[in-house]
């Protein structure tokens, strides 16, 4: 799910289309997004279709309301409706609409599992998953691009990996390198406000590179160590997800204890009735 969406940025750089239409490092970051729909995310995604000659209309990801209430409430204050550009997964889209444009290809198809950006997607990723192509299971994304399926382990070791990628994929390497460089250096362009990629990265002051999926899972790596980690829960429910994974990196001693603090609202998050109170907490047995 989108904890593969820096697979598809490392795919984007590498094709030279991030360079091409001079993508800056937080215009890579948004590419492997999955972002709140606020103002400096929607305008970020506009500016890389309008860097390759498109616009939002080129979005075939749909439109949902942004995730960040405040930007829902205010979209709706002026009588807007979502648009695509809204979405969570536009930055990815307008990341792939490049790659496309860039190679020459339609754009307007972009979403098959045969065009030529997906096809170069795809061999990117098995070369950074390190399996074979024919290995990899293929579906279909609640936004419509084709996404892949892997085995946790086979994840987990990509993101160790991330750490020395002149070791591991030389051919990629320096696209690679400055994927997780924008993640760490703009955690915000990755999920938004109060969200938990973003903070995890900000507390780790780079050494953390994180990336969430839907129904409940988690992929992140830390840097400074070579290790890597996926978390799935069973149920597709993400609220044990925090929990976890600060209580997995903590063990490690990749989070020391001023981390864990500043990140207590999502390690032992709160559980609150109707009328506002404390009613019990989540935290790791």
């Amino acid at each position: 799910r989108s904890s593969a969406k820096p697979l598809i940025a490392t795919a984007v750089v590498a094709s030279g289309a991030a360079d091409h239409f001079g993508f800056s490092p937080k215009e890579i970051a948004l590419a492997a997004a999955s972002h709140s729909g606020e103002p400096e995310h929607v305008e970020t995604a506009l500016r890389m279709l309008r860097a390759c000659g498109l616009d939002e209309a080129a979005l075939q990801c749909g439109a949902h309301a942004p995730v960040h209430e405040p930007s829902a409430e205010a979209l709706a204050a002026t009588g807007q409706r979502p648009r695509a550009i809204h979405n969570n997964c536009s930055g990815k889209h307008a990341g792939i609409l490049a790659l496309a444009v860039h190679r020459g290809a339609d754009p307007s198809g972009y979403l098959a599992p045969d065009h030529p950006a997906q096809v170069e997607i795809l061999d990117v990723s098995a070369e950074l998953l390190g399996v074979p192509r024919e290995s990899l299971s293929i579906g279909v994304d609640g936004c419509g691009i084709p996404v892949i399926a892997a085995p946790l382990r086979v994840v987990a070791t990509f993101f160790a990996r991330m750490s020395e990628p002149e070791r591991f994929f030389p051919r990629l390497a320096p696209s690679l390198r400055r994927v997780t460089s924008a993640m760490t250096e703009h955690p915000y362009m990755i999920a938004g406000t109060n969200r938990f990629d973003t903070e995890l990265m900000r507390v780790a002051q780079g050494d953390v590179a994180a990336k969430g999926g839907a129904e409940g899972y988690h992929a992140s790596a830390a840097l400074r160590r070579g290790l890597g980690m996926t978390a799935k829960v069973a149920d597709g429910n993400y609220r044990a997800i925090a929990p976890v994974v600060i209580n997995r990196w903590s063990a490690l001693g990749v989070l020391d204890q001023q981390m864990v603090d500043a990140l207590a609202a999502y390690a032992t998050p709160a559980l609150r009735n109707h009328a506002g109170r404390v009613i019990g907490e989540i935290k790791v047995l």
